[in-house]
Protein backbone atom coordinates (compact mmCIF):
# COMPACT_ATOMS: atom_id res chain seq x y z
CA UNK A 1 0.00 0.00 0.00
CA UNK A 2 1.30 3.58 -0.37
CA UNK A 3 0.49 5.75 2.34
CA UNK A 4 0.93 9.72 2.39
CA UNK A 5 1.29 10.75 6.33
CA UNK A 6 0.86 14.62 6.68
CA UNK A 7 1.89 16.38 10.20
CA UNK A 8 2.60 19.71 10.87
CA UNK A 9 4.97 19.04 13.91
CA UNK A 10 5.34 21.79 16.92
CA UNK A 11 8.19 23.06 18.91
CA UNK A 12 8.27 21.51 21.26
CA UNK A 13 8.01 17.75 20.70
CA UNK A 14 4.67 16.29 22.27
CA UNK A 15 2.44 13.22 22.34
CA UNK A 16 1.32 13.87 18.64
CA UNK A 17 4.45 14.04 17.31
CA UNK A 18 5.51 10.55 19.01
CA UNK A 19 1.97 8.58 17.34
CA UNK A 20 3.04 10.30 13.97
CA UNK A 21 6.67 9.13 13.75
CA UNK A 22 5.53 5.76 15.52
CA UNK A 23 2.68 4.99 13.16
CA UNK A 24 4.96 6.02 10.24
CA UNK A 25 7.43 3.65 11.67
CA UNK A 26 4.88 0.87 11.94
CA UNK A 27 3.59 0.94 8.94
CA UNK A 28 7.13 0.92 6.90
CA UNK A 29 8.08 -2.13 9.44
CA UNK A 30 4.99 -4.22 7.92
CA UNK A 31 6.34 -3.65 4.17
CA UNK A 32 4.18 -0.58 3.26
CA UNK A 33 5.38 2.60 1.03
CA UNK A 34 5.07 5.64 3.63
CA UNK A 35 5.95 8.90 2.17
CA UNK A 36 5.90 12.14 4.49
CA UNK A 37 4.63 15.87 3.88
CA UNK A 38 5.93 17.80 7.47
CA UNK A 39 5.53 21.26 7.87
CA UNK A 40 7.23 22.39 11.02
CA UNK A 41 6.16 25.35 13.71
CA UNK A 42 9.99 25.94 14.00
CA UNK A 43 9.68 27.71 10.49
CA UNK A 44 7.60 30.60 12.77
CA UNK A 45 10.93 31.20 14.11
CA UNK A 46 12.54 32.65 10.58
CA UNK A 47 9.65 34.37 10.11
CA UNK A 48 9.51 38.49 9.97
CA UNK A 49 6.80 40.36 11.82
CA UNK A 50 5.39 41.47 8.64
CA UNK A 51 4.91 37.49 7.54
CA UNK A 52 3.40 36.63 10.67
CA UNK A 53 0.95 39.09 10.14
CA UNK A 54 -0.18 36.57 6.76
CA UNK A 55 -0.52 33.53 9.74
CA UNK A 56 -3.81 34.62 9.54
CA UNK A 57 -4.65 33.79 5.83
CA UNK A 58 -2.64 30.87 5.74
CA UNK A 59 -3.89 28.80 9.05
CA UNK A 60 -7.71 29.16 6.62
CA UNK A 61 -5.63 28.29 3.33
CA UNK A 62 -2.35 28.25 2.97
CA UNK A 63 -1.40 28.12 -1.01
CA UNK A 64 1.89 26.89 -0.46
CA UNK A 65 0.68 23.99 1.28
CA UNK A 66 -1.74 22.91 -1.35
CA UNK A 67 0.43 23.51 -4.25
CA UNK A 68 3.14 21.08 -2.52
CA UNK A 69 0.43 18.23 -1.45
CA UNK A 70 -1.48 18.45 -4.98
CA UNK A 71 1.99 17.86 -6.78
CA UNK A 72 3.02 14.61 -4.42
CA UNK A 73 -0.36 13.22 -4.70
CA UNK A 74 0.04 13.73 -8.68
CA UNK A 75 3.77 12.40 -8.40
CA UNK A 76 3.19 9.11 -6.19
CA UNK A 77 -0.61 8.41 -6.42
CA UNK A 78 -1.23 7.36 -2.80
CA UNK A 79 -3.66 5.05 -2.07
CA UNK A 80 -5.12 6.80 0.98
CA UNK A 81 -3.39 10.01 2.92
CA UNK A 82 -3.81 10.18 6.73
CA UNK A 83 -3.66 13.92 7.92
CA UNK A 84 -2.33 14.06 11.65
CA UNK A 85 -2.13 17.60 12.46
CA UNK A 86 -2.46 20.43 9.71
CA UNK A 87 -2.51 23.62 12.03
CA UNK A 88 -1.10 26.78 11.14
CA UNK A 89 1.22 25.69 8.36
CA UNK A 90 -0.04 23.35 6.76
CA UNK A 91 -4.28 24.03 6.75
CA UNK A 92 -7.25 22.14 5.71
CA UNK A 93 -5.96 23.24 2.05
CA UNK A 94 -4.55 19.26 1.72
CA UNK A 95 -8.10 18.01 2.19
CA UNK A 96 -9.45 19.94 -1.27
CA UNK A 97 -6.27 18.53 -2.51
CA UNK A 98 -6.82 15.35 -1.69
CA UNK A 99 -10.30 15.56 -2.86
CA UNK A 100 -9.24 17.23 -6.52
CA UNK A 101 -6.77 14.24 -6.92
CA UNK A 102 -9.73 11.44 -5.62
CA UNK A 103 -7.76 9.95 -3.05
CA UNK A 104 -9.10 8.83 0.13
CA UNK A 105 -8.34 11.02 3.29
CA UNK A 106 -8.47 9.78 6.83
CA UNK A 107 -7.81 11.62 9.90
CA UNK A 108 -6.57 11.42 13.29
CA UNK A 109 -8.40 13.84 16.04
CA UNK A 110 -5.14 14.29 18.79
CA UNK A 111 -7.26 17.14 20.07
CA UNK A 112 -10.61 18.91 20.43
CA UNK A 113 -9.48 21.74 17.58
CA UNK A 114 -12.47 21.09 15.54
CA UNK A 115 -14.69 22.64 17.65
CA UNK A 116 -12.71 24.40 20.12
CA UNK A 117 -10.39 27.18 19.64
CA UNK A 118 -8.27 25.96 22.62
CA UNK A 119 -7.88 22.39 21.35
CA UNK A 120 -8.61 20.91 25.12
CA UNK A 121 -12.07 22.42 25.89
CA UNK A 122 -10.71 24.12 29.11
CA UNK A 123 -11.35 27.57 30.70
CA UNK A 124 -11.56 29.06 33.35
CA UNK A 125 -10.20 26.09 35.89
CA UNK A 126 -13.01 23.80 33.98
CA UNK A 127 -13.92 21.96 31.49
CA UNK A 128 -15.57 24.09 28.56
CA UNK A 129 -18.08 23.20 25.74
CA UNK A 130 -19.23 26.55 25.12
CA UNK A 131 -18.06 26.57 21.20
CA UNK A 132 -19.08 22.89 20.76
CA UNK A 133 -22.46 24.27 18.62
CA UNK A 134 -20.07 26.48 16.05
CA UNK A 135 -19.90 29.88 17.70
CA UNK A 136 -16.12 29.63 17.75
CA UNK A 137 -15.90 33.28 18.60
CA UNK A 138 -16.89 32.77 22.07
CA UNK A 139 -13.64 31.53 22.54
CA UNK A 140 -11.78 34.53 20.89
CA UNK A 141 -13.27 36.80 23.14
CA UNK A 142 -11.69 34.98 26.00
CA UNK A 143 -8.19 34.48 24.32
CA UNK A 144 -8.52 30.51 24.98
CA UNK A 145 -5.63 29.52 22.20
CA UNK A 146 -2.38 31.33 24.09
CA UNK A 147 -4.58 34.02 26.28
CA UNK A 148 -4.60 35.75 22.95
CA UNK A 149 -7.78 37.05 21.72
CA UNK A 150 -5.82 38.05 18.73
CA UNK A 151 -4.42 34.58 18.31
CA UNK A 152 -7.63 33.14 19.24
CA UNK A 153 -9.51 34.71 16.36
CA UNK A 154 -7.23 33.15 13.76
CA UNK A 155 -8.20 29.98 14.48
CA UNK A 156 -12.08 30.74 15.60
CA UNK A 157 -11.72 32.31 11.76
CA UNK A 158 -10.12 28.63 10.45
CA UNK A 159 -13.07 26.76 11.73
CA UNK A 160 -15.94 29.15 10.69
CA UNK A 161 -14.84 29.16 7.04
CA UNK A 162 -14.15 25.40 7.03
CA UNK A 163 -17.60 24.63 8.79
CA UNK A 164 -19.29 26.95 6.75
CA UNK A 165 -17.61 25.29 3.78
CA UNK A 166 -18.68 21.26 5.25
CA UNK A 167 -14.68 20.63 4.66
CA UNK A 168 -15.09 18.33 7.88
CA UNK A 169 -17.97 16.50 6.72
CA UNK A 170 -17.61 16.53 3.27
CA UNK A 171 -13.48 16.22 2.42
CA UNK A 172 -12.61 13.56 5.13
CA UNK A 173 -13.41 10.24 4.43
CA UNK A 174 -12.87 8.65 8.09
CA UNK A 175 -12.26 9.88 11.44
CA UNK A 176 -9.96 8.40 13.94
CA UNK A 177 -10.54 9.12 17.74
CA UNK A 178 -8.65 7.40 20.59
CA UNK A 179 -11.40 6.66 22.83
CA UNK A 180 -15.13 6.74 22.70
CA UNK A 181 -15.56 9.73 25.29
CA UNK A 182 -13.89 11.82 22.30
CA UNK A 183 -15.90 10.64 20.14
CA UNK A 184 -19.15 11.03 21.90
CA UNK A 185 -17.82 15.04 21.77
CA UNK A 186 -17.36 15.22 18.18
CA UNK A 187 -20.54 13.56 17.24
CA UNK A 188 -22.04 16.30 19.45
CA UNK A 189 -20.01 19.10 17.64
CA UNK A 190 -21.63 17.75 14.73
CA UNK A 191 -19.52 14.93 12.84
CA UNK A 192 -21.27 12.33 11.32
CA UNK A 193 -21.11 9.16 13.79
CA UNK A 194 -20.54 6.85 10.79
CA UNK A 195 -17.42 8.46 10.10
CA UNK A 196 -16.08 8.33 13.53
CA UNK A 197 -13.71 5.17 14.30
CA UNK A 198 -12.05 4.48 17.92
CA UNK A 199 -8.43 3.50 17.90
CA UNK A 200 -6.07 3.97 20.51
CA UNK A 201 -2.58 4.65 19.85
CA UNK A 202 0.07 2.24 21.25
CA UNK A 203 3.42 2.10 23.33
CA UNK A 204 5.97 0.84 21.00
CA UNK A 205 9.01 -0.34 21.98
CA UNK A 206 7.30 -2.09 25.04
CA UNK A 207 9.21 -1.19 27.85
CA UNK A 208 8.25 -4.67 29.40
CA UNK A 209 6.79 -5.07 33.01
CA UNK A 210 8.28 -3.58 36.31
CA UNK A 211 10.13 -5.99 39.23
CA UNK A 212 9.24 -4.78 42.74
CA UNK A 213 6.68 -2.69 44.17
CA UNK A 214 8.48 0.44 43.69
CA UNK A 215 9.21 2.92 46.40
CA UNK A 216 7.18 6.31 45.68
CA UNK A 217 4.57 8.40 43.80
CA UNK A 218 5.14 9.54 40.47
CA UNK A 219 3.70 12.41 38.38
CA UNK A 220 4.85 13.07 34.50
CA UNK A 221 3.78 15.59 32.00
CA UNK A 222 3.06 19.31 31.92
CA UNK A 223 3.35 21.22 35.09
CA UNK A 224 0.61 23.21 35.02
CA UNK A 225 -3.23 24.51 36.79
CA UNK A 226 -4.82 22.46 33.85
CA UNK A 227 -2.83 19.43 34.36
CA UNK A 228 -3.76 19.43 38.16
CA UNK A 229 -0.11 20.34 39.43
CA UNK A 230 -1.35 22.40 41.70
CA UNK A 231 -4.21 19.83 43.19
CA UNK A 232 -1.37 17.50 43.32
CA UNK A 233 0.98 19.69 45.30
CA UNK A 234 -2.15 20.50 47.69
CA UNK A 235 -2.84 16.81 48.50
CA UNK A 236 0.93 16.46 48.79
CA UNK A 237 0.85 18.88 51.83
CA UNK A 238 -1.97 16.60 53.34
CA UNK A 239 0.22 13.64 53.70
CA UNK A 240 2.90 11.96 55.77
CA UNK A 241 6.09 12.83 54.76
CA UNK A 242 7.81 9.79 54.68
CA UNK A 243 6.33 9.02 51.53
CA UNK A 244 8.23 11.15 48.56
CA UNK A 245 6.62 12.52 45.08
CA UNK A 246 8.50 12.48 41.80
CA UNK A 247 7.48 15.24 39.64
CA UNK A 248 8.85 14.52 35.74
CA UNK A 249 7.98 17.39 33.54
CA UNK A 250 8.37 21.36 33.19
CA UNK A 251 5.78 23.81 32.38
CA UNK A 252 4.68 27.95 33.35
CA UNK A 253 3.51 26.48 37.03
CA UNK A 254 7.50 24.88 37.53
CA UNK A 255 9.07 27.86 38.98
CA UNK A 256 5.75 28.81 41.25
CA UNK A 257 5.58 25.07 42.71
CA UNK A 258 8.80 24.91 43.04
CA UNK A 259 9.50 28.01 45.13
CA UNK A 260 6.36 26.59 46.98
CA UNK A 261 8.08 23.46 48.02
CA UNK A 262 11.62 25.17 49.11
CA UNK A 263 9.26 27.37 50.94
CA UNK A 264 7.31 25.23 52.86
CA UNK A 265 10.55 22.34 53.61
CA UNK A 266 8.67 19.56 51.78
CA UNK A 267 11.47 17.59 51.90
CA UNK A 268 9.61 14.75 50.00
CA UNK A 269 8.55 16.21 46.98
CA UNK A 270 11.76 15.98 43.83
CA UNK A 271 11.66 17.91 40.78
CA UNK A 272 12.95 16.20 38.30
CA UNK A 273 12.27 18.33 34.93
CA UNK A 274 11.75 17.01 31.70
CA UNK A 275 13.15 13.70 31.31
CA UNK A 276 13.81 11.67 27.42
CA UNK A 277 11.63 9.05 27.29
CA UNK A 278 14.12 6.88 28.68
CA UNK A 279 14.49 8.38 31.83
CA UNK A 280 10.87 8.38 32.27
CA UNK A 281 10.24 4.54 32.05
CA UNK A 282 13.09 4.20 34.26
CA UNK A 283 10.88 6.44 36.41
CA UNK A 284 7.87 4.61 36.13
CA UNK A 285 8.97 1.11 36.93
CA UNK A 286 10.72 2.48 40.30
CA UNK A 287 7.44 4.32 41.38
CA UNK A 288 4.83 2.55 43.17
CA UNK A 289 2.03 4.14 41.49
CA UNK A 290 1.57 7.38 38.83
CA UNK A 291 -0.53 9.95 39.27
CA UNK A 292 -2.70 11.43 36.46
CA UNK A 293 -4.39 14.89 38.58
CA UNK A 294 -5.65 16.22 34.82
CA UNK A 295 -8.45 18.89 35.05
CA UNK A 296 -9.02 18.47 31.36
CA UNK A 297 -11.13 15.92 29.69
CA UNK A 298 -7.66 15.15 27.62
CA UNK A 299 -7.80 12.50 24.63
CA UNK A 300 -5.60 9.16 24.93
CA UNK A 301 -2.95 10.24 27.44
CA UNK A 302 0.37 8.84 27.31
CA UNK A 303 1.65 8.67 30.47
CA UNK A 304 -1.23 6.33 31.45
CA UNK A 305 -1.10 3.94 28.74
CA UNK A 306 3.23 4.04 29.64
CA UNK A 307 2.11 3.15 32.77
CA UNK A 308 0.04 -0.38 32.14
CA UNK A 309 2.75 -1.00 29.89
CA UNK A 310 5.27 -0.91 32.47
CA UNK A 311 2.73 -2.60 34.84
CA UNK A 312 2.24 0.40 37.34
CA UNK A 313 -1.03 1.06 38.05
CA UNK A 314 -2.70 4.45 37.77
CA UNK A 315 -4.50 7.08 40.26
CA UNK A 316 -6.63 9.44 38.19
CA UNK A 317 -9.03 12.09 38.47
CA UNK A 318 -12.47 10.81 37.58
CA UNK A 319 -13.05 12.96 34.62
CA UNK A 320 -13.49 12.43 31.34
CA UNK A 321 -11.13 10.22 28.60
CA UNK A 322 -9.64 9.19 31.85
CA UNK A 323 -12.86 7.60 32.96
CA UNK A 324 -13.03 5.00 29.65
CA UNK A 325 -9.00 4.21 29.73
CA UNK A 326 -8.22 3.47 33.85
CA UNK A 327 -10.85 1.18 35.45
CA UNK A 328 -11.20 1.94 39.26
CA UNK A 329 -10.07 -1.14 41.48
CA UNK A 330 -8.55 -2.79 38.63
CA UNK A 331 -6.12 -0.66 36.65
CA UNK A 332 -5.77 2.35 39.36
CA UNK A 333 -7.99 4.21 40.95
CA UNK A 334 -10.68 7.33 40.69
CA UNK A 335 -10.57 10.68 42.88
CA UNK A 336 -12.41 13.91 42.30
CA UNK A 337 -10.85 16.36 39.87
CA UNK A 338 -9.56 18.98 41.55
CA UNK A 339 -10.00 17.92 44.90
CA UNK A 340 -6.81 17.45 46.75
CA UNK A 341 -8.77 15.83 49.95
CA UNK A 342 -10.09 13.41 47.95
CA UNK A 343 -6.45 12.65 46.20
CA UNK A 344 -4.59 12.77 49.67
CA UNK A 345 -7.47 10.14 50.73
CA UNK A 346 -6.49 8.25 47.72
CA UNK A 347 -3.03 8.12 47.90
CA UNK A 348 -3.30 7.34 51.92
CA UNK A 349 -5.17 4.24 50.38
CA UNK A 350 -2.79 2.96 47.94
CA UNK A 351 -0.15 3.48 50.40
CA UNK A 352 -1.67 1.89 53.24
CA UNK A 353 -2.34 -1.39 50.81
CA UNK A 354 0.59 -1.92 49.04
CA UNK A 355 -0.15 -6.07 47.96
CA UNK A 356 -3.23 -4.58 46.49
CA UNK A 357 -1.75 -1.64 44.65
CA UNK A 358 0.71 -4.20 43.00
CA UNK A 359 -2.65 -6.59 42.01
CA UNK A 360 -3.98 -2.70 40.44
CA UNK A 361 -0.23 -3.27 38.46
CA UNK A 362 -0.58 -6.85 37.19
CA UNK A 363 -3.91 -6.11 35.58
CA UNK A 364 -2.82 -3.10 34.31
CA UNK A 365 0.02 -4.93 32.30
CA UNK A 366 -2.82 -7.00 31.04
CA UNK A 367 -4.85 -4.05 30.09
CA UNK A 368 -1.86 -2.84 27.93
CA UNK A 369 -1.20 -6.27 26.04
CA UNK A 370 -4.68 -6.35 25.05
CA UNK A 371 -5.11 -3.18 23.65
CA UNK A 372 -2.23 -0.79 23.61
CA UNK A 373 0.72 -3.15 21.68
CA UNK A 374 1.83 -1.92 18.30
CA UNK A 375 0.84 -4.88 16.62
CA UNK A 376 -2.40 -4.37 17.71
CA UNK A 377 -1.92 -0.44 16.41
CA UNK A 378 -1.25 -1.75 13.09
CA UNK A 379 -3.30 -4.08 12.86
CA UNK A 380 -6.30 -1.43 13.56
CA UNK A 381 -5.08 1.27 11.56
CA UNK A 382 -4.34 -1.01 8.32
CA UNK A 383 -8.47 -2.36 8.68
CA UNK A 384 -9.31 1.18 8.91
CA UNK A 385 -7.15 2.39 5.35
CA UNK A 386 -8.60 -0.90 4.17
CA UNK A 387 -12.59 -0.33 4.75
CA UNK A 388 -11.97 3.65 3.39
CA UNK A 389 -10.18 2.93 0.32
CA UNK A 390 -12.88 -0.01 -0.22
CA UNK A 391 -15.79 2.40 0.51
CA UNK A 392 -13.95 4.96 -1.78
CA UNK A 393 -13.97 2.76 -5.11
CA UNK A 394 -17.27 3.54 -6.39
CA UNK A 395 -17.55 7.27 -5.73
CA UNK A 396 -14.88 8.72 -8.25
CA UNK A 397 -17.61 10.07 -10.03
CA UNK A 398 -19.11 12.02 -7.06
CA UNK A 399 -16.13 12.99 -6.01
CA UNK A 400 -14.92 14.99 -9.29
CA UNK A 401 -18.41 16.71 -9.03
CA UNK A 402 -17.74 17.92 -5.39
CA UNK A 403 -14.47 19.40 -6.74
CA UNK A 404 -16.12 21.56 -9.32
CA UNK A 405 -17.82 23.09 -6.31
CA UNK A 406 -16.24 26.78 -4.65
CA UNK A 407 -13.66 26.01 -2.10
CA UNK A 408 -12.24 28.27 0.66
CA UNK A 409 -9.53 29.59 -1.61
CA UNK A 410 -11.86 31.45 -4.20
Amino acid sequence: MRIVLAHNTYQHQGGEDVVFWQERDLLRAAGHNVLEYQRSNRELEHYSPLRRMSLVGRTVWAPDSHREFTALLRKHRPDIVHVHNTFPLISPSVYWACRGEQVPVVQTLHNYRLFCPGANCFRAGRPCEDCIDGNFWQGAAHGCYRGSRTQTAAVALMLAVHHAHKTWTRMVDRYIVLTAFARSRFVKAGLPAEKITVKPNCVNPDPGKRQGKGSYALFVGRVSQEKGAHTLLRAWRRLPSAFSLRIAGDGPSSAQLESEVRAQNLSNVTFLGRLPREQVIAAMKNARFVIFPSELYENLPLTIIEAFACGVPVLASNLGAMQEIVEDGSTGLFFQPGDAEDLARTVTRALEQPEYVCRLGEQARKEYEAKYTASEDCRRLLEIYQRVITERQPQTGQAVADNLEETPSA
